[in-house]
């Protein structure tokens, strides 16, 4: 949240302030849904919008640096901190996965990602 106050005032500052915002709030939001879950199936899709989340706050923590808002130094280490949540949320749904065969499976598409 400190970062988005660090955001300048202009135009597409103000989108990508309140796209991150809402992005990273709401993988805590739905980190503590998950820890919830009420089946292994419910932890598993809860993680994966958490996983989407993180992804989509790092998408903009990109947009910021890219767009010269911010200079990358700001950013690399909520970036490297981002990109090793995401690993974390990765192994962990996997593990669910495994550890629960009846689990709903990531469809496939042509190139054969999830």
């Amino acid at each position: 949240m400190r970062l988005c106050d660090a955001i300048p005032d202009t135009p597409a500052g103000r989108v990508i302030r309140g796209q991150l915002l809402r992005a990273g709030t709401s993988v805590g939001a739905n980190y503590r849904a998950a820890c919830r879950a009420k089946s292994p199936a419910d932890f598993i899709a809860k993680m994966g919008i958490v996983e989407e989340e993180t992804d989509e706050s790092l998408f903009w923590m990109e947009l910021l640096v890219e767009g010269e808002l911010l200079p990358h130094e700001r950013l690399a280490e909520l970036m490297a901190e981002g990109d090793e949540l995401v690993a974390i949320f990765v192994a962990s749904i996997n593990t669910a996965r495994a550890n629960n065969p009846k689990a709903p499976q990531p469809e496939l598409t042509k190139n054969g990602h999830g």
